[in-house]
């Protein structure tokens, strides 16, 4: 299973998920990490970056804050979300792998303004590309 949490250059989870500079992705397998990678979403914005996550096999998303409208783009791409999550990213995947992570599809993503009258889940597309 492919799974990928938002990530900022500290390590830690990045908290605004439709304006992540990279995702950190974990390969688990019977309750382990067995491999990681990073995904470079290359500006792709909020509504892209379901796209983006599928096309790279991707099947959880760990993040902190998220809107609704990304939650629908993930959910119909068939992409689990936990959201709500803080600190460093390795032990918060690692608490998923564990199965002790709390599943939390409702962080909402009310910390800035749209531009335009959009929601998330509304911006940009962009380029990408996957790590495996």
């Amino acid at each position: 299973m492919l799974i990928a949490a938002t990530y900022d250059e500290n390590g830690e989870i990045f908290q605004h998920f439709g304006r992540t500079p990279m995702f950190k992705v974990y390969q688990v397998e019977n309750g382990e990490i067995v491999a990681e990678g990073y995904l470079d979403p290359e500006g792709a914005g909020h509504g892209a970056l379901a796209g983006v996550l599928m096309s790279c096999g991707i099947e959880v998303l760990l993040c902190g804050g998220i809107g609704p409208g990304a939650v629908n783009f993930l959910g119909q791409a068939g992409i689990t979300v936990y959201a709500g999550n803080s600190g460093n990213a390795d032990d918060v995947a690692a608490a998923f792998a564990a199965g002790t992570l709390v599943q939390n599809a409702e962080a909402n993503c009310d910390h800035h303004d749209h531009e335009h009258g959009e929601g998330c889940g509304h911006h940009g597309e962009g380029e990408h590309h996957c790590c495996h």
